[in-house]
């Protein structure tokens, strides 16, 4: 009779890496929102998000305790920025601007619900938007650092509004779930869907 023994996760380096990020998260709280120490710090976050799982998997150590711990990273990283980042947004950015994030809010719900009722559970896409769309939002800090970064903070929006709309499309068109999906015209067998 065999006994479901749980394994001890051992710590190891992308845990390490991902606790960084989770430090210098807390760390920028305390400094001045466009300095260059508040650049670095967010700079050192933003490589420890992309190298923590990179590094993990290569050396064969992800986990479900480090996947954990990469999601607490990114929630905190996300929460500081969102509280750094929005008051400065809220006063620079103009009106109509903030339709459009409602918009963009409001199709990526949809696509979440069309996911839950379809595949049971929650579903968030890799798809390329959807990363290009990190990419842009990550960017903003550089971007307010040197400008008011209205215009670029439009074509963010509407990369944003794509990524959400073409996400809830897939999950409408698609019968079953697919996480590595990274394009609406993405090819399966030959096929386009």
């Amino acid at each position: 009779m065999k006994r479901n023994v749980k394994q001890v996760h051992k710590w190891n380096t992308a845990d390490t890496i991902t606790s960084v990020r989770i430090a210098a998260s807390l760390f920028l709280l305390f400094l001045p929102l466009r300095s260059a120490g508040f650049l670095g710090v967010y700079t050192l976050a933003g490589l420890t998000d992309a190298l923590d799982g990179w590094l993990a998997r290569k050396a064969g150590t992800a986990s479900d305790f480090g996947a954990r711990l990469d999601s607490i990273a990114d929630l905190v990283f996300y929460a500081v920025l969102l509280l750094r980042l929005f008051p400065l947004l809220w006063r620079t950015l103009p009106v109509a601007i903030w339709y459009v994030v409602a918009g963009i809010l409001l199709a990526r719900l949809a696509a979440y619900a069309v996911a839950a009722i379809k595949y049971h559970r929650f579903a968030s896409l890799h798809t390329w938007l959807n990363k290009l769309t990190g990419v842009g939002i990550f960017l903003l800090p550089y971007v307010f650092a040197v400008s008011t970064g209205v215009g670029y903070s439009w074509a963010v929006c509407v990369l944003a509004l794509a990524a959400s709309l073409e996400e809830l499309a897939i999950h409408l068109c698609r019968k079953d779930y697919c996480s590595d999906r990274r394009s609406i015209v993405q090819r399966e067998n030959g096929i386009r869907t």
